[in-house]
């Protein structure tokens, strides 16, 4: 039996998957390093994509517990002040209320006492 090559199909794919791999270090521009790194990456992207919703989650938190504690309650009597007054506002907002709007949030921290209460 003959023996094949390949020719323009393996080139095309050995071509993609280098571009994949464009920017790497090393070796990476040889075939089966690029492959491997390539697929890594990918991997580590997908990965990634789930990671930083969590991050950005645990950043919020943060920040709203930061300023929930200068209004004298800590993060989780805050949110629960804030369900029980019926205010439906995700962390992201009460986040960004908490960095660049203070006299918003304060009044927040004071609804929050009062259902508490």
């Amino acid at each position: 039996m003959p023996r094949v090559k390949g020719g323009p199909g393996t080139r095309r794919r050995h071509k993609r998957q280098l571009k994949l791999a464009a920017g790497y270090v090393g070796g990476r521009k040889l075939y089966r390093q690029a492959r491997s790194t390539a697929e890594k990456g990918l991997t580590y992207a997908y990965r990634d994509r789930k990671q930083k919703k969590r991050t950005f989650r645990a950043l919020w938190v943060v920040r709203i517990n930061a300023l929930a504690r200068e209004h004298g309650l800590n993060y989780s009597r805050f949110i629960n002040g804030l369900k029980k007054a019926g205010v439906e506002l995700d962390r992201k907002q009460l986040a960004l209320l908490a960095k660049e709007r203070s006299t918003l949030f304060d009044e927040l921290a004071r609804t929050a006492k009062q259902a508490l209460a």
